[in-house]
């Protein structure tokens, strides 16, 4: 129940994120034991660059604590989106999130909202979206495999969510969203190889009041396809956009501090003479905080379509 509403103590069951560092996030689950390979029922003990954790050690502690291991230390704490994206199991290839804050803004994902996803893949979407829709909405969420729906719904119950999403084993490209969603959602999102092939069915399923259309490909040719089909149904305020996200070099630099003063009045030959014979000084040096872009740039993500289905548009 981590991801339910804030906690202040663990409990046995919860996901928890152990923080080594920024760059060094694992999520464990509270138990005190666990099966291994060869079928035996062991302690759970978590090992990591800093030493092990008694796993059930952490049962009963405070959210946020430091918590000791063997060769160092960590804290525990309560996960959120943006951590278990960080550290989920990866089952297939997932959005991160830059291109998801921009996701939510541009679909208005907000609280009682209808949300249909394709494909789930990893739920590392599905979290972002079942907490902006929390706790009035719904997400459903379709998976062509059955293996990683099957997974998903245990993922979402264990977690808290699910009361709030139903997982749907389906292609939806060839049979479209289920018909009890035609006409239920204020927004639709597609991950799909050919997304194309998906925009008459999120046509369908989006309200006769109209919604928003959101597509994440990695090619510019699936997005272009896409266009191409959201512009013969009528969808406007189409756009494609690629999120960077990128960090200035902040650094203290020491310029030297330019005399200007000779520009004020010519000098004679005399002055100039004399100056000549004098011993150089050493000039002033100030210091400014500067700003530079990085030497390597971040890469390609993918392609975020958006699109905007007018109220009332006839879907006969």
């Amino acid at each position: 129940m981590s991801f339910l509403k804030p906690k202040t103590y663990i409990e046995q069951g919860d996901i928890v994120i152990l923080y080594l560092s920024v760059n060094s996030m694992h999520a464990i689950e509270a138990v005190p034991t666990i099966v291994n390979k060869k079928g035996e029922t062991i302690s759970h003990i978590f090992q990591t660059p800093y030493g092990s954790l008694k796993v059930e050690s952490i049962i009963g502690v405070e959210y946020g604590s430091r918590v000791e291991l063997s060769k160092g230390w960590a804290h525990v704490l309560q996960p959120n989106p943006e951590m278990w994206t960080q550290t989920l199991p990866h089952r297939t290839q997932i959005i991160y999130t830059p291109d998801i804050s921009m996701i939510l803004h541009q679909l208005e994902v907000r609280p009682g909202a209808v949300v249909v996803e394709s494909g789930t893949g990893s739920g590392s979407l599905s979290h972002y979206f079942l907490r902006a829709l929390k706790p009035t909405g719904r997400l459903h969420t379709f998976d062509f495999h059955e293996a990683r729906a099957d997974q998903a719904r245990e993922e979402f119950r264990r977690h808290g969510l699910g009361d709030f999403v139903t997982v749907y084993h389906r292609d939806v490209c060839n049979l479209g969203f289920s018909s009890e969603l035609d006409g239920a959602a204020d927004a639709v999102f597609l991950d799909l190889p050919a997304p194309d092939l998906a925009v008459p069915h999120a046509f369908k399923a989006l309200k006769l009041s109209g919604g928003r259309f959101c597509s994440f490909s990695p090619c510019i040719e699936q997005s272009q396809r896409c266009i191409a089909q959201l512009t013969k149904l009528g969808f406007n305020e189409i756009c494609s956009m690629e999120v960077l996200q990128q960090e200035s070099v902040i650094k203290t630099r020491s310029l030297p501090v330019i005399d200007l003063e000779f520009l004020k009045a010519p000098k004679s030959a005399e002055i100039i003479a004399n100056e000549d014979n004098k011993t150089k000084e050493p000039k002033e040096l100030k210091k400014y905080l500067t700003s530079s872009n990085p030497q390597v740039l971040p890469g390609h993500t993918g392609f975020l379509t958006f699109a905007t289905l007018p109220p009332n548009i006839p879907k006969s």
